[in-house]
């Protein structure tokens, strides 16, 4: 059964998608992309999947920078996965696709992806610990998962930010390690991107 909460954020972020790319996410992500490259450590020819993937800007430039990558988009939003389909992107087909659905059921073959991107989406999952488990069921061993999120400067709680239909799970660093440990990861390390926003880099051993 759908948690009634992600029901409620798909709608949010359809209404959201018309708009999406001409807001403050433009500058915004484009400056957290580009130094997430700098911490990429991507297998020749690589097969990727990017989580909450939005309108698709992460796989655009991610296929601008690695000509032999393929990557697919996943997104609960149907109209954000319209939108990247619609988009620039299409001049990446048909190295990029973008399906719609929900990270807690992922529609993927076990080890499917060698690389998994999970940008400023982990803080809207109420169940973090099954979408954990899915990205460790679909990514290949040896293969890393990228979480960038919004940090909780508390170093001993988790916190939601509540109030409206996006209710926003925030985790200190030491949780967000615990939660994939306990899903079966072993964590590389904490970079700081951008402000609150923090990467951590999961391997799948």
């Amino acid at each position: 059964m759908t948690h009634p909460e992600i029901i409620k954020k798909q709608k949010l972020f359809d209404r959201w998608a018309l708009s999406y790319d001409i807001l403050f996410t433009t500058i915004f992500y484009q400056a957290i992309h580009k130094r997430l490259l700098n911490y990429l450590q991507l297998p020749d020819s690589p097969n990727v999947l990017d989580l909450g993937c939005g309108t698709g800007r992460l796989l655009d430039r991610l296929a601008e920078e690695f000509p032999t990558l393929r990557g697919t988009g996943f997104d609960l939003s149907p109209e954000m996965i319209r939108q990247a389909r619609q988009k620039k992107r299409d001049r990446h087909r048909p190295r990029l696709i973008f399906i719609q659905g929900n990270a807690e059921q992922l529609p993927f073959a076990d080890q499917q992806f060698d690389t998994v991107f999970n940008t400023i989406s982990f803080l809207h999952y109420p169940n973090p610990s099954r979408v954990l488990s899915e990205v460790y069921r679909v990514l290949s061993p040896g293969g890393n998962y990228y979480l960038v999120d919004f940090m909780m400067p508390n170093k001993t709680a988790s916190g939601v930010l509540g109030g409206s239909p996006a209710n926003l799970r925030l985790y200190p660093l030491q949780k967000r390690e615990q939660l994939g440990i306990e899903a079966g990861f072993c964590c590389i390390g904490h970079h700081p991107l951008l402000g609150p926003v923090w990467l951590t880099i999961f391997t799948k051993i």
